[in-house]
């Protein structure tokens, strides 16, 4: 049993540095952007790493094509789109801190 407390010391010093290297990813992340677009360029979606959206451009040209439902498609395609985007980032930098670990709530 000696031998267990400086182990356990080891362990909460690995724990701890790998909570501040997610802490920082994550802020990193959160000021990230990231954009797509539908409708070949027609509208732009801008999102930040917080899921939030920072920019929606729609060209003149569709916006007086005055077709609303393929408008709202394109909308959500974009949207959509760079959100997933930003999810799929934030999972890839979160796993190379953990190695692949299931750490619940982290996302």
């Amino acid at each position: 049993m000696k031998g267990f407390g400086g182990g356990m010391a080891q362990l909460m010093k690995q724990a701890n540095q790998m909570q501040m290297k997610m802490k920082k990813v994550q802020e990193e992340l959160a000021k990230a952007e990231y954009e797509s677009s539908a409708g070949g360029g027609a509208i732009k979606a801008k999102v930040n790493g917080d899921h939030k959206i920072t920019s929606l451009t729609i060209s003149a040209d569709l916006m007086s094509s005055g077709d609303a439902e393929m408008l709202q498609d394109m909308v959500m395609l974009a949207v959509n789109d760079a959100m997933k985007m930003a999810k799929e980032t934030s999972a890839k930098e979160m796993e190379k801190i953990t190695g692949g670990m299931g750490v619940p709530g982290l996302f």
